[in-house]
């Protein structure tokens, strides 16, 4: 990951991480999809994006999202691995794993430094 792409996913897994410690986990879901469109090419930091989403399942005690989240660590890492990923996708349970989405303008231009 190169360092403007690696300080904008960052600062989106602190502010993820703020948010969650505050109990905003609507907010900590924004910046965990925003973090996840930019690490689906690189492994670990794909994978901490789910399973910050898996925390926020767990607390919430929905079995669709720990579910689907454990589910997409493991494919998701896969994806990573290979260079299969659904780019642009969010992460979330509440789009398909597999679903293509338009990357917003500002964070196409990290991906393609």
């Amino acid at each position: 990951m190169h360092p403007k792409l690696k300080r904008a996913y960052r600062a989106e897994m602190m502010a993820a991480r703020r948010s969650y410690r505050k109990r905003e986990d609507g907010s900590a879901m924004r910046h965990l999809e925003i973090a996840h469109v930019m690490a689906q090419q690189y492994v670990a930091p794909h994978v901490a994006t789910h399973y910050w989403m898996l925390k926020i399942g767990l607390r919430r005690r929905s079995p669709l999202q720990v579910w689907g989240q454990l589910l997409r660590i493991v494919l998701g890492a896969i994806g990573s691995a290979v260079g299969t990923v659904p780019v642009g996708n969010t992460g979330g349970t509440n789009i398909s794993m597999f679903r293509r989405l338009p990357v917003d303008p500002a964070i196409q231009r990290l991906l393609e430094k």
